[in-house]
């Protein structure tokens, strides 16, 4: 009988243990939401963008094919951030796993516990890198659309001091037209 108390308190200690990597799956689990959320607002507007490519005037073409080519580095990241944070997530199943197995079988896997853990750290590491990336190529593409805005406005439209693109929401700015032609999400007037 002492034994079998002996063992569950071995598996209530391994269960101790486990805690600490579980709430760290919760909390890569939901960078990998905000992640994929934001891969599909960048399809979503590069979808946009494709369908308003066609019937664009020439003179905004060339800033249509700069935003197109700023989403596609910007998915690139994304898709990176995803595959880093899903092998942090990968390897920190294991380390559970292998808290466990260490315990039922007897055996010392502390070494290896702690290599995975500290890959699985330097996999998440890498990932926010990427999303860090990411976001400053979202933050440069405001500033840039930003600037363009600012110089097509229409000197007969001085009211609208510029045009704000926030996040995926583009508008280009056509003079000789009463509205800008709106490319997706809101219009933004300071």
């Amino acid at each position: 009988m002492v034994h079998d108390l002996s063992g569950i308190t071995g598996i209530a200690h391994v269960i101790q243990l486990a805690v600490a990597p579980v709430f760290l799956l919760t909390g890569v689990g939901a960078i990998l939401s905000v992640l994929v959320n934001r891969l599909g607002r960048v399809v979503d507007r590069s979808r946009v963008l494709e369908a308003t490519c066609t019937g664009a005037p020439p003179q905004i073409a060339p800033d249509v094919q700069a935003e197109m080519s700023s989403l596609t580095r910007r998915a690139r990241m994304i898709h990176w951030a995803i595959g880093l944070c899903t092998g942090c997530a990968l390897l920190v199943c294991v380390v559970i796993a292998a808290l466990f197995i260490g315990s039922i079988a007897g055996v010392e896997v502390s070494g290896v516990i702690a290599a995975l853990f500290i890959a699985a750290m330097l996999l998440l590491v890498a990932g926010l890198l990427c999303f860090l990336r990411e976001i400053a190529l979202a933050i440069a593409r405001v500033h840039a659309v930003d600037g363009l805005a600012r110089r097509r406005v229409d000197p007969r439209r001085q009211q609208m001091r510029h045009v704000l693109a926030v996040g995926d929401v583009d508008v280009i700015d056509q003079p000789g037209f009463d509205e800008p032609v709106q490319l997706g999400g809101n219009v933004g007037i300071e």
